[in-house]
């Protein structure tokens, strides 16, 4: 008990740490390694609390796959950052209130905790036994039951902030040429495609 509270210091003391190097680092690499190494600490949490699918998913999907991309998107893109810190004071404003409002939820969602100590016990599901069912078939379970709204809710949420950074990033230069797709489709073949009859020795 006492390696795993030492164990469970370390890893939240460490997470804590690169998660707020993460939104602190001028660079923008930087960030992205500190994301990485907040992924790894939330990994070996999860493996304290005996959820090892969860950090197997911490480890191989969001370091293997989504952080490794934005590390790479970052560092290939010459994004001038400069220019995007000028609009920032404008929207202090609406980011501070938007910080104010997650940190009146905080603020509501501890107090409740406060105020009635049971909610905790009464939100919970049960933990399954080990023998009966297996850890990741007990998380499905839930996950698709009793919190499937939040879990598709979570999901629309993920489109809306893929949307958004696409139409933020669209940048429209003149002179490209687009695709027509309508245009291809409605070509006729006499128009693509000549045969040329080719004698014996007159060939390139």
């Amino acid at each position: 008990m006492i390696l795993q509270g030492i164990a469970f210091y370390v890893f939240a003391a460490l997470l804590v740490a690169s998660g707020v190097m993460v939104i602190s680092a001028r660079n923008p690499v930087h960030s992205v390694l500190f994301l990485i190494l907040a992924f790894f600490q939330a990994a070996g949490l999860c493996l304290l609390m005996g959820a090892e699918f969860i950090a197997m998913i911490l480890v191989i999907v969001y370091v293997g796959a989504v952080a490794v991309l934005f590390l790479f998107v970052v560092m290939m893109l010459d994004i001038n950052f400069r220019e995007l810190r000028k609009g920032a004071m404008e929207a202090l404003p609406l980011g501070a209130l938007v910080g104010l409002i997650l940190l009146a939820e905080l603020a509501a969602v501890l107090g409740g905790w406060i105020v009635a100590p049971n909610v905790a016990a009464i939100a919970g599901a049960p933990t399954p036994s080990f023998d009966q069912v297996s850890n990741t078939q007990a998380l499905g379970r839930l996950m698709y039951t009793q919190y499937v709204y939040l879990f598709q809710a979570s999901g629309i949420v993920l489109l809306i902030a893929m949307i958004g950074a696409i139409v933020l990033t669209l940048r429209h230069r003149p002179g490209v040429r687009k695709q027509n797709v309508g245009a291809q489709i409605a070509r006729r073949r006499e128009e693509v495609v000549a045969i040329r009859k080719v004698t014996t020795g007159e060939g390139v």
